[in-house]
């Protein structure tokens, strides 16, 4: 969980933002909810190396990369830094191939946390397993802890082999912009199917939050709306995916900043179980879709997201003979909601439960066997 640069601000990035935006997770309660990573993405760096080193833009950051980690560590975050496993960047800066071992020791020197590795300018001869399992090699040889994100776009099926180049996430998919056709191309197509390849030090990444951007930023594209955001931040919690906002905290709107910091969503991201939800119905009719996912919880609880990916309300049918459920067990189900109105506890009844969802709603269940 933390907080990236590029959604907002793409390459326009300094020292006092990042400074500004460290202040903001603390004193907004980010951290406190769980967000502990910041991560500079791309554009810090200068165009050229320094005998052999990347250094940052003296204009941009002139105090420095060191200074500024100790900064945000100051503050109790983790410091995140990005470069590109190609030979440029995305931005055109310096990359990263065949100097994985400088490079893993300068961001050790500087005191990273997160490494986010990209794809750009990524040779055609070369393999990027190699390239990928290289860095992650020179990482663990500089005997500093680092999270090591591998953001592949999902071109070579990366679940299936990042984990054993010491990656602990792993992009699936290309890149998502704040635009609902794209959230919902990204995480309800495209994330089915993947639970067996996530779990606890390893996690499926469908790419960063685009919650709170409301049509601005770097990768703004037409916005979502409220029921949108609620969707795309249920279903990432649900899918146990890294929760990076990509939003400018300082100014969100109140009803952003209380979503990504709802508690019960948060929860369920975090669950030490650490299994990534499945999807057990995918359904059109008349010209209606709806989706249920259903995640086991570590305290034998289950959550339950229902979700209308229709423009036209819907009445959700949960049927509980789908779910795994012993019928011969009492259970109680909470809905989760943002104002916590209806967060309350009600006898779930062996059969369907009806719940009426405007267009691209969602309803998020916890079920949870009767004391």
């Amino acid at each position: 969980m933390g907080w990236n640069s590029w959604n907002t601000f793409g390459c326009e990035i300094n020292e006092q933002l990042i400074m500004d935006v460290a202040d903001s997770l603390v004193s907004s309660g980010y951290l406190s909810a769980g967000y502990e990573y910041l991560v500079i993405d791309d554009g810090w760096q200068a165009m050229t190396r320094e005998n052999g080193r990347l250094v940052p833009d003296p204009k941009k950051f002139p105090a420095g990369m060191r200074a500024l980690a100790d900064y945000v560590h100051s503050k109790g975050l983790k410091f995140g830094i990005y470069s590109c496993a190609g030979n440029k960047t995305c931005a055109g800066y310096p990359g990263s191939f065949g100097n994985e071992f400088i490079d893993a020791e300068t961001f050790a020197e500087w005191g990273a946390d997160f490494l986010k590795f990209d794809y750009c300018y990524f040779p055609d001869w070369a393999d990027p397993k190699i390239a990928y399992q290289k860095m992650g090699q020179a990482l663990r040889e500089t005997n500093r802890p680092m999270c090591y994100s591998i953001c592949e776009w999902g071109k070579n099926q990366p679940w299936k082999w990042a984990r054993n180049t010491g990656a602990h996430m792993w992009r699936t998919t290309i890149d998502m912009v704040d635009k609902w056709d794209s959230v919902r191309w990204v995480g309800f197509d495209m994330q089915n199917g993947l639970s067996s390849y996530a779990g606890p030090q390893g996690w499926n990444d469908p790419d960063m939050l685009v919650v709170g951007l409301n049509n601005q930023g770097f990768v703004a594209e037409g916005g979502c709306t409220q029921h949108q955001y609620v969707s795309h931040f249920s279903l990432w919690c649900m899918l146990a995916a890294p929760l990076m906002i990509g939003a400018d905290i300082r100014s969100i709107d109140n009803f952003s900043q209380r979503l990504l910091q709802h508690p019960d969503l948060v929860a369920i991201n975090q669950d030490p179980l650490g299994i990534q939800a499945n999807r057990i119905i995918d359904s059109w009719q008349n010209d209606m879709r709806r989706q249920i996912w259903v995640k086991p919880l570590a305290n034998g609880d289950m959550a339950v997201g229902g979700f209308n990916l229709s423009d036209q309300p819907m009445l959700l049918e949960l049927a509980t003979g789908q779910l795994p459920l012993n019928p011969d067990g009492q259970y109680q189900i909470r809905r989760l909601t943002l104002d916590g109105s209806k967060n309350r506890r009600h006898s779930l009844v062996h059969g369907e439960q009806k719940v009426q969802l405007d267009a691209f709603e969602c309803a998020i269940f916890l079920i949870s066997k009767k004391d």
